[in-house]
């Protein structure tokens, strides 16, 4: 297998096309309606399933439609309402924080590019790029827990820090295909290619792939 950078991207390209076809209602499993609430559920998804936040947040948005309902929000109300995520007064700090400096930063307006969004608090490049890829439209790599497994099994990127993982993957996927990249290799990775038991025999791309313990 051609591990030469030019090598990696042909074999990325191949990826892309065969899991584009697998997926094609690969989407985020988070619930929202706006931008606005993809980046709440986004921050309350930190070491917690998506399931458990989707039986959060409809109360959360109804009580704190937008930023400025939130920037005034008590923080013991928060936390209650979103105990059951985990690291609960942590994530409540962090909603408050972000949704203040929206308002004084931002005037509430939430900003489109990734660059912008990391200046909010408990916003990081992960997080940013959820929201300015599927929201906004623009190129986005999305290194989640499923991201990050999938294309180091692939030898795709071997680095370990999620921000390296990002820029390393850059100039592998063109800017048009990446947040659609991020969204198929993120459902490979759950419904396939997972941590304990990677269902391997049955992997499309199991041919596109250096893993070794493909009868594991």
């Amino acid at each position: 297998m051609d591990f030469s950078q030019a090598g990696k991207a042909e074999r990325t390209l191949e990826i892309f096309t065969i899991l584009d076809r697998e997926y094609p209602d690969a989407r985020p499993h988070l619930e929202f309606s706006n931008a606005f609430q993809l980046l709440v559920a986004t921050i309350l998804a930190a070491q917690c399933t998506d399931e458990m936040v989707n039986k959060v947040t409809p109360e959360l948005f109804r009580r704190y439609p937008d930023s400025a309902a939130l920037a005034a929000a008590e923080p013991a109300t928060v936390e209650e309402m979103i105990r059951s995520t985990g690291f609960y007064r942590n994530k409540a700090k962090s909603l408050l924080n972000m949704a203040r400096a929206l308002q004084a930063r931002f005037s509430g307006k939430l900003p489109e590019t990734v660059e912008e969004l990391v200046q909010l608090p408990g916003v990081g490049r992960k997080t940013a790029n959820v929201v300015a890829g599927n929201c906004y439209g623009r190129p986005a790599i999305i290194v989640d827990t499923h991201f990050k497994r999938v294309v180091a099994r692939l030898g795709l990127s071997d680095e370990s820090n999620p921000d390296k993982i990002e820029f390393s993957m850059l100039d592998l996927v063109p800017a048009k295909q990446r947040t659609r990249f991020s969204m198929v290799v993120n459902e490979h990775g759950r419904r396939v290619c997972s941590a304990r038991k990677p269902l391997c025999p049955s992997c499309k791309i199991s041919d596109l792939c250096p893993f070794p313990d493909k009868s594991a």
